[in-house]
C-alpha cells in the first residue's frame, strides 16, 4: 500500500451555474434581512414605470429572487443538476446566454400582458434548461423522442395547469423558458456552434 496521501480538490467546474446558484441565494438572504423588500425593488418583474432604471433591472433581476427557501430548493436543485451538463456541452457563455434571453423574454411578457402580477424566481429557467437538455443529442432531421416526451410532459402540464388549475404557478413563464430553451438547442445543435 502507497503511503502516498489521496489529495481531493473541488473543482469550480460550473462557472455560470454556480455562479447563478450563488447571485440566487445571496438574494433568497438578502430579501430575508430586508423583509421582502429586495424582492420588490430588485428581484421581480412588475408593472412600473419606464422612466425608471430599476424596471430594466427587474426584465432580468427577476430570475434570481425567490418568494422562499422551498421556492429556492426547488428550482436550484435542478438547475445544479441539469446545468453543469450543458454548460460542458455548449460552453459558458452560450449557456449564460440561454439564461439571459429567458430572463429577458419572461420579463418583458410579464410586464406587458400582466402588469398587476409580480414574477419572481427561476423557474423561467429550470424549464430552459430541461428543454435544451433533450436537444442534446439532436440530429439533421431527426426529432429526438426525449424532446417530445419532455415537451408534451413540462409543457403539457403546463399548458393544463394554466386552463384549469388556479394556483400561483407562472405557467405562462414556464412555457416561454421551454420555447426559449428548445429554440436556441435547435439553433446552437443546427449551427453547431462552437463553446464559448
Amino acid at each position: 500500500m502507497s503511503k502516498e496521501k489521496l489529495k481531493v480538490r473541488v473543482s469550480f467546474n460550473s462557472p455560470v451555474i454556480l455562479g447563478f446558484s450563488l447571485i440566487c441565494l445571496v438574494a433568497l438572504v438578502l430579501n430575508s434581512i430586508t423583509r421582502g423588500a429586495s424582492n420588490n425593488y430588485i428581484f421581480s418583474v412588475y408593472h412600473s414605470s419606464l422612466l425608471s432604471p430599476l424596471t430594466y433591472v427587474r426584465f432580468v433581476g427577476h430570475i434570481f429572487g425567490h418568494a422562499g427557501w422551498e421556492h429556492f430548493i426547488g428550482n436550484i436543485t435542478l438547475i445544479l443538476v441539469v446545468g453543469p451538463l450543458l454548460e460542458e456541452k455548449y460552453g459558458s457563455l452560450n449557456l449564460l446566454f440561454v439564461i439571459l434571453s429567458t430572463a429577458l423574454i419572461t420579463g418583458i411578457v410579464n410586464f406587458i400582458f400582466f402588469p398587476y402580477t409580480q414574477l419572481l424566481g427561476a423557474s423561467g429557467v429550470v424549464f430552459a434548461l430541461i428543454l435544451l437538455s433533450s436537444l442534446t443529442s439532436i440530429q439533421e432531421g431527426k426529432i429526438p423522442l426525449t424532446f417530445l416526451l419532455i415537451t408534451f410532459i413540462y409543457i403539457g402540464g403546463q399548458i393544463y395547469e394554466g386552463m384549469f388549475i388556479q394556483n400561483n404557478v407562472a405557467n405562462l413563464t414556464h412555457i416561454l423558458g421551454g420555447a426559449v430553451g428548445a429554440c436556441l438547442g435547435y439553433i446552437m445543435n443546427k449551427e453547431k456552434m462552437h463553446r464559448y
